[in-house]
Order: C-alpha cells, then structure tokens, then sequence
C-alpha cells in the first residue's frame, strides 16, 4: 500500500487544466477523424469535409479549435489554407491512442 509521501508528484491546476484541455480535444469523432487525416499529410478545408463527410463549415469550426489548443497549425499558399500536425507529440498521443483501441 502507497502512502501519500510515496505518491508521485501531482500536476499543478494550470498544468492539469492544460492536460484536460488536450484530451477534450479528443472526445469528438469528427475532430478525431480531422486528425486521422492530417497525421497523415497536409490537407484544405474541402479536402478534409469529403475525407470526413461532414459539411465545410464543420470542419472549419473543428480546425479553428484544434488551432487555438495548438494542435495543428495552418500554412497559407495565395487563397488557399492548408492544415498539418505540425506537433511530434500530437500525432505520438493519437497514434498511442488508436493503437490502445486497437489492441483491445
């Protein structure tokens, strides 16, 4: 039996709230089937509705989210946006995740 001294470190609320943040991120199909999609490569917003079969807009509030958490970034060439996992831990963190369900 652990007593509190043998406990590990606990996360201070700012940290725990950022923590709590970037899961969240996970608890949404859609964003989840967006970033199965940019794991993969880059990608517009049309590209990513058709890939995902929700409507542009959708997918426009989705990444305007994942945005904000820092989880993709966006990269303009003349009128067009593309999208990326620009984060090793990101793509690390959700390729973990669906192994995990994966493997039952």
């Amino acid at each position: 039996m652990q007593t509190f001294s043998s406990l590990p470190e606990l996360l201070d609320e700012h940290t725990a709230a950022h923590v709590a943040e970037l899961f969240r991120a996970f608890s949404d199909t859609s964003r989840v089937r967006i970033l199965s999609a940019l794991t993969g490569g880059e990608f517009n917003v049309g590209a990513l509705a058709q890939a995902v079969g929700i409507s542009e807009s959708a997918v426009s509030h989705h990444l305007r989210g994942l945005r904000q958490m820092r989880m993709v970034q966006a990269r303009k060439e003349g009128k067009e946006v593309y999208y990326h996992v620009g984060d090793a831990h990101i793509i690390a963190l959700f390729q973990q995740g669906v192994k995990h369900i994966q493997d039952g």
